[in-house]
């Protein structure tokens, strides 16, 4: 398998099941099999945690990543009982999509005909439609600091669970934090002997929880984080069997925190290394509760104490009656799933797809990443000019890539989060392609001392706003000088992407500052080529002009905005990626070592680099004055093309901002421009909003179709893939990667309070980088801001599962789910919707372990472009 394409073969935190508990209690004659126990149900409930990235390399991550291993009513009932979090759509949501026709009682037989569980329970279309105005009253399981709380509705002073949950945020912030604040703390003992020393120093914490004998507790805290987990699980008194479900709840209370240690483990484990801060934060909030018992010593707290133990003692009964009455929501789920698939079905049913001996042959190839935002702009390229082939591909372009700027010492991943990195990228000084090698060795030193020294005036002047003493010298200093930026804030100006990439270069080095692939022979170099270009599907009938195209986004004062670039490059936008690539492509030594290996690259084809800005639907080109003469006249007719497509996106996507569609065409783009640009714009754009299908397919299958924006489009022609290996990595990498997305998506909208961030305008960045809370403190918040999913009258994304339809045999698709575990996991347990075409142009879904015909429903009408 090609490992520069693939993750790894069984990929960190896969969500295998974890170890169950031993069902018996070792007896206190065992102390070393006890702490053994109690460990292993510390790593078991710390395995249930899914990872979040940091806010300069954001990536889409499914929350429950971690636990489908089990179904998705399974998760959500335990998500229900332990967190009181919501998995599934609101029923006030599902009942709009019934009411307005969105469902249709043809969806609601059909999702109560495939899951026979609601038929053995009784459920018809009458009892489901019933249910949908009422307001289940699921079992909810407490942790010893609810039920010690004898002011839990916070009418004098904060909950506990609110004080716990503040106190130990404010802790990880200033932990976790090397970049923001310029007086950083020791930290040698690690984060649960920073949480412990800061707690004891605290004077204030026990007035603020009405706790004036807080001292007493704090006394009893053990000084190491083993002791303090076996001291407060023992101090509990729990059966055995719940200990992993009880931690796992402690853990859920500070979600957002946890997610980010999960992050720190996810990353060590990518380099072979292990990560201790998830096990801290667990024994520091297990241990919150054991302090509590040490304050309390009444009557009161041991019966709270005793119901506490009889409630976890009927752990397993609530959770299956938890299930039992989720069941009912699964299936408006799977109906509101089924709509959306009718309509996809229909749309694509009604474009055969044309022979190939009768489409022309192409002028250019553009290949596009697989990101929702860019089939409306292939969609517009292909019917400006048919002679414009446009594909898909993972937007990472196949390269696991490092990126060094120039003169600093940073090394950004440009890649899924699933993998590392393996080659590395650096910045060149080359005004021509000359002097890419190493007669252009003279030009580099000059561009790094002009960039090290305005990277200097600039720490300078970042210190001077920000150390105390010089706060009042810096206002009076600065005077008029912040007139401009805020003018700028008042009336945003019509410019084009600012690339921040080139901070510190001057500017006479800025359009000629490449990123090049370093570190390989020309042997790896034509290896790593033709890998590429065979996963492109470009080793054959390749055009005179193949444009890799990235994408990126745009927008001002967005401490998400890397949310908005490609989530398949780390956050980051595709121009290293394709720049690299395209320079790779260009050598004339690894364009002759690839027709060596039998790949016909035409001569004086030439490959360009290019940007899809999703925030203006422009597309700009890199590095045009190192193509040769001939290329350079081909880009320019495409520019025509790129403008008039451009511009038919942007009306198609008018009315979702508000603006309107039939203004001049200038207008219409300096209007977006202005909206990117504009410091108090909540919504630059509506980013992956809408996602609900990924297509495995050649563009034959869906040329033509509108597919308004919705669908990932990867191309795949399984003729040209007969051991099935492609199809195996596009079924374990660029899936993952859209199932991921589309979670997302789905629980910031399903449970925007626990499972997104919020509301943008309240946002303040934490540690610099690593995420954000809403307000000055809570928990540490993951997910999407509800601007990013809301228009402040009605919800833009619909909370799908997603839909993948492969163009391959179905003995190759199962065989990919045969070999790998995570991707069986995901079909077999409801968390997306597997479907293939069939061979006589219909559609087959899996389920059941095996495939089923589906009927095309009636025409469907549009929802957003």
């Amino acid at each position: 398998m090609d490992t520069l394409l693939m993750p790894r073969a069984e990929p960190p935190l896969a969500g295998a099941p974890a170890p169950a508990a031993a069902a018996t209690l070792p007896t206190p004659a065992d102390p070393a099999a006890l702490n053994r126990h109690i460990d292993e149900a510390c790593v078991q409930a710390c395995r249930t945690i899914a990872p979040a990235w940091p806010l300069d390399r954001a990536i889409a991550v499914n929350p429950h990543w971690q636990r489908i291993d089990r179904s998705l009513r399974g998760v959500a009932a335990r998500m229900a009982v332990l967190g009181d979090i919501r998995v599934l759509p609101p029923r006030g949501r599902l009942r709009e999509a019934w009411t307005s026709g969105r469902i249709r009682r043809a969806d609601l037989d059909q999702a109560l005909a495939q899951l026979p569980a609601a038929q053995h329970a009784g459920i018809d279309a009458t009892a489901a439609v019933a249910a949908l105005d009422e307001t289940p009253a699921l079992p909810r399981l407490p942790l010893l600091i609810d039920v010690l709380d004898d002011d839990p509705q916070g009418h004098t002073r904060l909950s506990w669970r609110q004080a716990i949950a503040h106190q130990v945020s404010q802790v990880c912030a200033a932990y976790f934090d090397r970049q923001q604040a310029d007086w950083q703390p020791e930290r040698t003992g690690g984060l649960y002997a920073f949480w412990r020393d800061t707690l004891t120093h605290d004077h204030g914490i026990g007035r603020l929880m009405g706790l004036p004998d807080i001292a007493r507790g704090l006394a009893a805290l053990p000084a190491t984080r083993a002791d303090a987990e076996r001291w407060a699980l023992r101090r509990l008194g729990l059966p055995q069997e719940c200990w992993a479900d009880y931690l796992e709840a402690v853990l859920l209370t500070v979600n957002g925190w946890a997610s980010w240690c999960a992050y720190l483990a996810w990353e060590a484990r990518l380099r072979g290394d292990g990560d201790a801060h998830l096990r801290d934060l667990l024994a520091i909030r297990l241990a919150w509760g054991a302090v509590l018992l040490e304050c309390r010593e009444d009557a009161q707290t041991q019966q709270a104490f005793a119901a506490l133990q009889v409630e976890w003692e009927r752990a397993a009964e609530l959770l299956r009656q938890a299930e039992d009455m989720l069941l009912v929501d699964e299936v408006w789920q799977l109906a509101y799933d089924l709509g959306y698939q009718r309509e996809l079905a229909q749309r694509l049913a009604a474009v055969a797809p044309r022979p190939v001996d009768m489409a022309p042959p192409a002028e250019a190839q553009a290949v596009f990443c697989i990101d929702v935002r860019s089939e409306p702009l292939r969609r517009a390229i292909e019917s400006v000019s048919p002679a414009v082939q446009t594909l898909g591909f993972a937007g990472f372009f196949g390269l696991p890539l490092a990126y060094t700027p120039l003169a600093t010492a940073a090394r950004r991943p440009q890649l899924p989060g699933l993998l590392a990195p393996s080659l590395e990228v650096h910045e060149r000084i080359a005004a021509s392609a000359a002097d890419l090698g190493p007669q252009g060795d003279a030009l580099q030193e000059p561009a790094r001392q002009a960039r090290q020294r305005r990277f200097a005036q600039l720490d300078q002047w970042e210190a001077g706003r920000r150390w105390p003493h010089a706060a009042f010298s810096f206002v009076e200093a600065a005077g008029l000088g912040y007139l401009g930026k805020l003018a700028q804030w008042l009336r945003p100006r019509p410019a084009a992407r600012h690339r921040l990439d080139g901070a510190g270069l001057a500017p006479r080095y800025r359009h000629v500052c490449r990123p090049v692939i370093t570190g390989l022979d020309r042997a790896a170099q034509i290896d790593l080529a033709a890998r590429v270009l065979q996963a492109m599907g470009l080793d054959r009938d390749m055009a005179p002009l193949v444009l890799l195209v990235g994408h990126g986004s745009q927008s001002a004062n967005n401490p998400q905005a890397a949310a908005l670039d490609c989530g398949a490059c780390c956050g980051q936008s595709g121009e290293v990626n394709a720049r690299a690539l395209a320079r790779l492509l260009n050598d004339p030594e690894v364009q002759n070592g690839l027709r060596g290996r039998g790949i016909p690259v035409p001569e004086g084809t030439a490959f360009v680099a290019a940007l899809h800005n999703t925030t203006t639907d422009e597309v700009e080109g890199f590095d045009l004055d190192l193509l040769h003469d001939a290329a350079r006249e081909r880009w320019s007719r495409l520019r025509a093309v790129f403008d008039q497509a451009g511009d038919q996106a942007r009306r198609l996507r008018a009315a979702a901002f508000g603006l309107d569609p039939r203004a001049p065409r200038g207008a219409l783009l300096d209007q977006l421009r202005r909206r990117a640009n504009d410091g108090a714009q909540t919504r630059p754009e509506w980013g992956l909003a809408g996602n609900a299908a990924f297509l495995i397919a050649p563009r034959a299958r869906s040329r033509g179709a509108v597919l308004e924006g919705r669908a990932f489009l990867h191309d795949y022609d399984a003729a040209n893939d007969p051991d099935g290996r492609l199809l195996e990595t596009l079924m374990t990498a660029p899936m993952l990667v859209t199932h991921w997305i589309n979670w997302q998506y789905h629980a910031s909208t399903c449970d925007p309070q626990r499972l997104g961030s919020g509301n943008k305008l309240l946002h303040n960045v934490v540690g610099g980088r690593i995420g954000v809370f809403e307000g000055n403190g809570g928990d540490l918040r993951i997910g999407l801001a509800r601007q990013s999913l809301h228009d402040g009258s009605r919800w833009l994304h619909e909370p799908l599962r997603l839909t993948v339809l492969i163009d391959a045999p179905a003995a190759a698709i199962e065989r990919v789910m045969d070999r790998h575990t995570v991707v069986r996991q995901l079909v077999d347990h409801g968390w997306l919707h597997l479907w293939r075409f069939g061979d006589d142009g219909g559609f087959a879904r899996y389920g059941d372990g095996r495939w089923h015909d589906v009927a095309a429903g009636p025409a469907a009408g549009g929802r957003r472009p």
